[in-house]
């Protein structure tokens, strides 16, 4: 098992650091050239891919295989993976299932061509304390599964 992190974004690096190290579970955050990071965060390895609009997506999606967790906010990412065998979370703590998968493509498509036409909403809600609890609570909880451990 790795953890395969969209990494350009991510507000929760450390903590899938943190609970990773804890089940000698390796982490592989891939970011864009454009977002390198000066200091990368130890227990993790890095690949930096072109600033292509879906060159990190295509690495994860090339690299993370069945029983793979992968963290990202990319719906459409996290629908392919899931068709593969791969746990697909976002930052905010929810997995990503495959009967919501429909539902959630077809809302970023209205979204998007909302956008397309001018109408702008808000954007998505500020990531908060509660977000960060529940990530770690839902990535520990797969870990925990994955090690015959139950917390």
């Amino acid at each position: 098992m790795t953890i395969f992190v969209d990494a350009d974004s991510c507000p929760v690096k450390s903590e899938i650091v943190e609970i990773a190290s804890t089940y000698s579970i390796p982490v592989q955050f891939v970011a864009s050239y454009d977002h390198h990071m000066r200091e990368e965060i130890t227990y993790a390895s890095w690949k930096y891919v072109d600033a292509g609009k879906e060159a990190a997506d295509l690495y994860i999606m090339n690299h993370a295989d069945s029983g793979d967790v992968v963290i990202t906010q990319d719906i459409g990412l996290a629908s392919t993976l899931l068709l593969k065998g791969v746990y697909a979370m976002s930052p905010r703590g929810y997995l990503f299932h495959e009967n919501d998968m429909q539902t959630a493509l077809d809302m970023r498509f209205l979204h998007a061509k909302a956008r397309r036409r001018g109408d702008y909403g808000k954007g998505p809600k500020p990531f908060e304390a509660e977000d960060r609890i529940r990530f770690v609570t839902e990535l520990t909880k797969i870990l925990s599964k994955f090690a015959g451990i139950n917390r």
